[in-house]
């Protein structure tokens, strides 16, 4: 037996065969180094305390000179340096948990894979000699259909013949014998050497960073080709274009006509269309649907500007070239750039070829089920409500009913409204109109399904909900999605229908920005997305853009009003006449130009600006209906159970 001192263990080693493990009694044992199961031939402890390595592993140098690693020796380390929550190997991609091969610039590698790397260098593939070149079929049976990616380049295994080895590598034939340098059209300056992307340098062609495996790289230059950008296609069909594309390599950038933005190097051109695009754009689909529209959203390269009233793209807001591909709705003024569209994975899905001639078109259903009287105008005076069980009557008489909320939206009634003269019901004539089911682009995280198109919400009432949009707690009107609970109240469906949002005394228009992180102008409260005016510092979260803009209160016998410019300079010290604290004047608050009375938005509001008074709700902690009324020092005792 072969006797072997080992760094890390205080007691010699042994090598053993295949028989002498067996006889050992040990059955299967992992190693102690890589923690993968160890077979013959393998080192045990002579103390037998349980320690055993891989004839490679307990043969690792302690520093390893990587040729796909000039700069730095890979050091091997017991552990992860103890600044890392988590260890994740730069060739498989999987955790590293024992010893490893770790660089100062960031690099981290199992034993075996930087070993493994080591001989492709080297061209010492011994390991690979015992595994025949599979067919693609019969390995995706031995992996539950789930291929992968090949370690190297990190493209899908099935596009090529490929290595699948018993050591757990996967590695395309192609990539086992890529040549070490490479003489390139891209960079003629140096040859370009296969190594490490230790600096995550994104792809000199196709600007998408890959963190893992190898690449072409100058080192002096600071430039990095992933290895299938090195070598394209020449030439490539896809389905959504009826023509070929031919590859032509570029010395000077040149602006894609797929998407509009700059591309480098690699090109693709099709002669009949005279166009020229990016490599990825060629798969681009020819028909989505997004969130942020109700209707199928096409792919096209040039767009007369004829068509379009604005061309805004809707997530940016920033004008499309449309000499340039974009998608776009031929029923709406919709507009998006190509990038924006993708900019969320689950916001967007493709229409298969299968459903390309369906259309995804909003149906409103009105929620006036009767109208039982019209005037000269043909407006309907009189009407049956699905929501309500009495006849209702359209009037205009604010002075009488001015103090009124809109049993829909919670706000205050205003124009013409709809009220019962039976009990104590109104509605905004606007609201009475809404339809029963509605299909709403910006609910896209059911729970239930993935996203697949604009899903219907149902016109609901009687029930307390937390908004989904603005997160207030009322009981009026909500768009319910019954597959996951998603809410939504009037007020932000409202919202989400405009393009522009107005706001009283803005004088520019307001948009969403939906990758946008700032600060809200009115409560100064940080928020990730934003209703942003462009031409000045005025941004607005989704909370405050749902104030109320009048609001009756009894510190005032007015209605107070919104306002967030210097109209109350009768004092300098800028304090709330609610709760006689100080008010920050670059706030928004609540003012009565009459009696100039000026009040923090939440001493008004209070907890439950939504909620109508007299209407009851179930808490789960108590076992009687609870009542909503307005808030007084003495509290009676429930008669049921005195509390």
């Amino acid at each position: 037996m072969e006797e072997l001192k080992y760094y890390g263990h205080q007691h010699p080693l042994l090598m053993l065969n295949e028989e002498q493990l067996i006889d050992n009694g040990n059955g299967i044992v992992d190693c102690s180094r890589c923690g993968e199961k160890v077979s013959a031939p393998c080192f045990s402890c002579v103390e037998c305390c349980g320690f055993y390595l891989h004839k490679t592993c307990a043969e690792a140098p302690l520093e390893l000179n990587h040729p796909f690693h000039r700069h730095h020796p890979l050091v091997l380390l017991q552990n992860p340096p103890s600044s890392y929550t988590r260890c994740v190997c730069d060739f498989c991609n999987e955790t590293c948990e024992k010893f490893i091969y770790h660089c100062s610039c960031g690099l981290d590698f199992h034993i075996k894979c930087a070993l493994f790397t080591f001989n492709i260098v080297e061209r010492n593939l011994k390991e690979l000699e015992h595994v025949a070149l599979e067919d693609p079929s019969f390995s995706s049976k031995n992996n539950g259909g789930n291929l992968g990616k090949c370690f190297g380049c990190w493209e899908p295994l099935e596009f090529y013949t490929y290595f699948s080895l018993d050591c757990g590598f996967n590695l395309h034939k192609k990539c086992a014998d890529l040549p070490l340098k490479l003489d390139h059209l891209c960079h003629r300056k140096h040859p370009l050497v296969l190594q490490f992307n230790s600096e995550r340098l994104s792809c000199k062609v196709c600007q998408v960073t890959q963190q893992r495996g190898i690449v072409y790289g100058c080192s002096p230059c600071k430039l990095a080709i992933h290895i299938d950008c090195a070598s394209p296609l020449p030439a490539i069909e896809y389905k959504s274009h009826q023509h070929q594309f031919t590859l032509f390599w570029r010395q000077n950038p040149f602006i894609c006509d797929a998407c509009g933005t700059e591309g480098h190097h690699v090109a693709y051109t099709c002669g009949t269309c005279s166009i020229m695009v990016h490599k990825k754009c060629i798969s681009l689909p020819r028909i989505i649907q997004h969130a942020l529209h109700i209707h199928r959203l096409f792919h096209k390269y040039f767009i007369h500007k004829e068509y379009f009233e604005s061309l805004n793209c809707r997530w940016c807001h920033e004008v499309v070239d449309t000499e340039y591909g974009s998608y776009f709705c031929a029923d709406c003024n919709v507009i998006f750039h190509v990038n924006c569209v993708f900019k969320k994975q689950e916001w967007y899905c493709i229409v298969s070829q299968e459903n390309e001639e369906g259309k995804s078109l909003d149906i409103p259903v009105n929620s006036i089920t009767k109208v039982l009287e019209r005037n000269d105008a043909g407006e309907a005076t009189v009407i049956e409500h699905f929501k309500h069980k009495h006849y209702l009557m359209l009037s205009d008489n604010i002075r009488e009913h001015g103090d009124k909320c809109c049993d829909g939206c919670l706000l205050l009634i205003s124009a013409k409204f709809y009220h019962c003269s039976r009990c104590d019901f109104f509605l905004h004539k606007s609201c009475a109109e809404l339809p029963k089911i509605r299909l709403f682009s910006v609910h896209v995280y059911c729970e239930e399904e993935p996203f697949s198109g604009s899903k219907p919400l149902i016109l609901t009432s009687d029930c307390m909900f937390k908004c989904d949009g603005c997160g207030y707690l009322s009981n009026g009107f909500s768009y319910k999605c019954n597959k996951c609970g998603f809410d939504m109240c009037l007020r932000c469906a409202a919202l989400v229908l405009q393009d522009v949002v107005k706001i009283p005394g803005h004088k520019h228009p307001i948009l969403y920005y939906y990758d946008y992180e700032g600060q809200c102008s009115a409560c100064g409260r940080g928020t990730i997305s934003a209703i942003s005016c462009k031409d000045c510092n005025f941004d607005l979260c989704g909370s405050c853009v749902m104030r109320p803009t009048r609001v009756r209160h009894k510190c005032d016998e007015h209605l107070l009003t919104l306002t967030y410019d210097k109209i109350n300079d009768y004092t300098k010290y800028h304090y709330c006449d609610i709760c006689e604290k100080e008010r920050d004047p670059k706030h928004w608050f609540y003012y009565c130009e009459t009696c100039d009375t000026s009040t923090h938005v939440d001493c008004v509001l209070g907890g439950y600006p939504f909620i109508k008074l007299g209407s009851t709700y179930n808490e789960r902690s108590h076992e009687h209906p609870l009542t909503f009324v307005k808030k007084i020092h003495y509290y009676p005792e429930c008669v049921k159970c005195e509390n």
